[in-house]
């Protein structure tokens, strides 16, 4: 029986151990998964790093190399570059949410009925440890009182068969053995009962609550590999459904590598560095041999300033070959003289185009605060009048100083005769100022690409000649589509206009925000309608409310 008791503690032992091994198992596994998370996470923000590195800047030179197909190239696959990394993000968070987390409670449970079984098993092998424990010992009073009551019996039949013995002596012998016999009999009762009930209980012991536990504990170590491998599956999956997004970065990278085109990009770089020189003529004949006469004919390749101080100087100088002139180290004038004609035209046209932006929006401004005041004169109890006049000031004294600066670089451009047919010469600006500062430009019709700079020229705008040609009046705006009046409105305050229902006007001004539109009847009826009042149609070819030509 011993031998029973020992295997089974025996292989309880082995099944401890090989089941906080798997418990064990599971949570490097697990251990596994979370560094794997970890690694994936770390990969992602490198990789978002490394996309954000080499972003361009804003108002930057890289940014302005956006122009090349290359470069746009270059920044499609960054941008795919980070939605790579992202999956990557939802990589570790599956990992994380699908495997490390469940896997994590999953130890718990385990832990809890691994311990619930064992105390099961032990609880039940105790039991039966006890029971047989009983048995012995009724056993050994059964034993015992066998023999006691033997040797009563034994007693009793030599008193009674000696002589000398008195009967009260003989009697009580006898009536010892009795009690003797008797208690050996309830002895053996009790053995008996005891006996058969351990039979039953190691009957159940072993052919029922054993293999019970056993059993339940073979079903948890089968559910515990079961979700090992389901989890295993799970990691292999997280990858696989990332798989379809990650194809699609990897293809847009391939579709911005193949949207390069060389032959587009090198245009752009002709475009941006014409420098719009005519080539040189030949080099004439120069015969030092008669008298020294130098002459430069007008191909000549140094320009008509460079030979005069070529002859001042006692030939010391001589002029240089316009492609490889050295711009002046400190030739960041304001007007680009320091360009060729080609990009100093583009330069001088971007910045018109920047000032009468500029314009734009102090002109709008203005017109608010107008609006603003003519409010606040209509009803004071929104606010005084007179605190709007020195904003209007300040706003009509900067709108005076861009024009100026504006009409500096038109003037410019007239002389230079750059003014391209969408020239800017026709915009909101007042009429020009007597007194204009002009671009070293205008004194250096061959482009003042030299070595060395002219200065700028105070020109006094006083005769009429000069007044007639480089005035610069206001135009009637051109019209930007039409409208239709859906509502009859009367134009009681300044600068609006009445409608009737019905009627067709042409919109020279879209709504900017304010609730108004600004309409025209003919050349001289023009002002604001409510933009609710009326219906518009736009000039698709238009490019905005204020286009000037």
């Amino acid at each position: 029986m011993g031998l029973c008791w020992s295997y089974t503690e025996d292989q309880f032992e082995n099944l401890e151990k090989h089941t906080q091994w798997g418990i064990e198992f599971v949570e490097k596994y697990t251990k596994f998964v979370k560094e794997r998370s970890e690694i994936e996470l770390s990969y992602a923000k490198q990789i978002r790093n490394l996309s954000k590195k080499y972003q361009p800047k804003k108002n930057s030179k890289e940014e302005e190399e956006n122009k090349y197909s290359s470069c746009r190239a270059f920044l499609l696959t960054l941008n795919e570059l980070n939605d790579y990394a992202g999956q990557h993000e939802v990589i570790a968070e599956n990992l994380t949410s699908q495997i490390i987390a469940d896997l994590t409670r999953y130890i718990q449970e385990l832990k809890t009925e691994r311990k619930s079984h064992f105390h099961d098993g032990r609880k039940a092998q105790q039991h039966i440890e006890n029971s047989w424990k009983q048995l012995e010992s009724s056993k050994r009073r059964f034993e015992r009182d066998c023999k006691e009551a033997d040797r009563a019996q034994q007693y009793f039949e030599k008193m009674d068969a000696d002589i000398n013995v008195t009967k009260a002596d003989v009697e009580k012998a006898r009536q010892q053995a009795q009690m003797r016999h008797q208690m050996a009999a309830d002895s053996k009762n009790e053995y008996s009962a005891y006996l058969q009930k351990f039979n039953q209980e190691q009957n159940e012991h072993y052919y029922t609550h054993i293999p019970q536990i056993f059993q339940r504990i073979q079903e948890m170590e089968e559910r515990r590999i079961e979700k090992v491998g389901q989890c295993m599956r799970t990691f292999a999956e997280v990858d696989r459904q990332v798989l379809p997004i990650v194809g699609k970065c990897l293809d847009g990278m391939t579709k911005a590598a193949e949207s390069i085109e060389p032959k587009s990009d090198s245009k752009q770089v002709v475009e941006a560095y014409k420098s719009g020189f005519e080539p040189p003529g030949d080099v004439e004949f120069e015969d030092y041999g008669q008298a020294m006469k130098r002459t430069a004919s007008e191909s000549s390749l140094s320009n008509s300033r460079g030979d005069a101080k070529v002859e001042k100087s006692g030939n010391k100088s001589k002029g240089k070959l316009w492609p490889f002139m050295k711009k002046n180290k400190g030739s960041g004038s304001e007007d680009f003289s320091h360009l060729p004609p080609e990009q100093r035209r583009k330069k001088l046209q971007a910045k018109i185009d920047d000032l009468s932006k500029d314009i734009e929006k102090e002109m709008d401004k203005k017109d608010a605060l107008v609006k603003m005041k003519d409010v606040y004169v209509k009803n004071p109890n929104l606010g005084d009048p007179n605190s709007v006049d020195q904003r209007l000031a300040e706003t009509t004294q900067s709108i005076e100083k861009l024009q100026l600066e504006a009409q500096k670089f038109e003037v410019c451009l007239m002389f230079r005769g750059f003014l391209s047919s969408r020239g800017t010469g026709q915009t909101r600006h007042a009429t020009t100022p007597r007194s204009l500062k002009l671009p070293s430009c205008i004194n250096d019709p061959d482009g003042s690409y030299t070595e060395e700079q002219s200065a700028e020229t105070q020109v006094k705008a006083s005769t009429t000649e000069f007044d007639d040609e480089f005035d610069v009046e206001e135009e009637t705006m051109p019209a930007i589509g039409t409208c239709k009046a859906l509502y009859p409105f009367e134009g009681r305050n300044e600068g609006t206009i009445s409608v009737m229902e019905g009627e067709l006007l042409y919109v020279i001004e879209e709504d900017k925000g304010d609730g108004w539109t600004r309409v025209r009847r003919n050349e001289e009826e023009e002002g604001y309608v409510p933009t609710s009042y009326v219906e518009v149609f736009l000039d698709t070819n238009g490019k905005g409310a204020m286009t000037y030509i």
